[in-house]
């Protein structure tokens, strides 16, 4: 059976992610509940080994007791977005995620066909151009006085973890959420701390490699009671962009 260490590690990393046994073992592909492994009854299977890696990048030499690097490629982590949306002319183009298709983002993450069903359109301006750009709903009211609720983020995506900024918001998708919020890295720590503009919501720290995709907020839109509808709401988009376009050429002309 496993030794010791393996099992405090391995009960340690449960309670520190914040699963019980059971959501745990369901997470991890275990039967029923986590709680034989923890207790060295049932052995540490090659297949939960891998599960734990692919998951939460935790090192098999770790978990052994071989290594004191807990992750791997912490340093590493890619945050640019894994499928890149195109127009039929093979242009990039912007998805719109919803509220509703943000609960299911982080799941389909890597899936093409399910951006397909979100609605996207063209940025005919020269700044939305030269780099990768998304529309994202905002939820609840953590982001208030900035950010009210149903408000939309356009957001440039970002490459790499260091280049974000402590004075700008971002869209940060993790395994099981996406939300907006301020970054913050403290000094001599590995973690990464969300922070809210709404007090009433504490800052929490999470891991780096936690987050699958960054945005940076760019913009926030406004739309009107009409764009209930998703032609409603393209419309209001272009007409929304127009108003940029014609503000980015009063600002060349000055």
């Amino acid at each position: 059976m496993e030794n010791e260490l393996t099992l405090k590690r391995f009960t340690d990393l449960r309670r520190e992610l914040g699963y019980t046994q059971a959501e745990f073992a369901n997470l991890i592909g275990v039967k029923n509940t986590t709680a034989d492994i923890e207790r060295g009854r049932t052995k540490l299977s090659g297949k939960v080994v891998a599960e734990l890696l692919k998951q939460f990048k935790i090192n098999p030499l770790w978990l052994f007791g071989e290594s004191e690097n807990k992750h791997l490629e912490t340093s590493h982590t890619s945050v640019i977005p894994k499928v890149v949306t195109v127009d039929a002319e093979d242009r990039e183009n912007m998805v719109l995620v919803n509220a509703k298709a943000a609960a299911g983002y982080p799941q389909n993450i890597q899936d093409t066909s399910w951006y397909q069903q979100l609605p996207a359109f063209d940025l005919p301006i020269p700044e939305f151009r030269n780099a990768t750009y998304r529309g994202f709903q905002v939820e609840g009211d953590s982001m208030l006085p900035n950010l009210r609720p149903g408000e939309w983020v356009l957001a440039k995506a970002v490459e790499h973890i260091d280049d974000v900024s402590p004075n700008k918001m971002y869209v940060v998708v993790l395994q099981d959420a996406v939300l907006v919020k301020k970054i913050e890295r403290r000094p001599n720590s590995n973690n990464i701390t969300l922070v809210s503009l709404n007090e009433s919501y504490p800052p929490y720290e999470i891991k780096p490699f936690q987050i699958q995709e960054l945005w940076q907020v760019s913009s926030r839109i406004t739309f009107g009671e009409d764009a209930s509808t998703e032609k409603g709401l393209l419309k209001q988009l272009q007409e929304s962009m127009e108003e940029l376009k014609g503000q980015l050429k009063h600002v060349k002309k000055v």
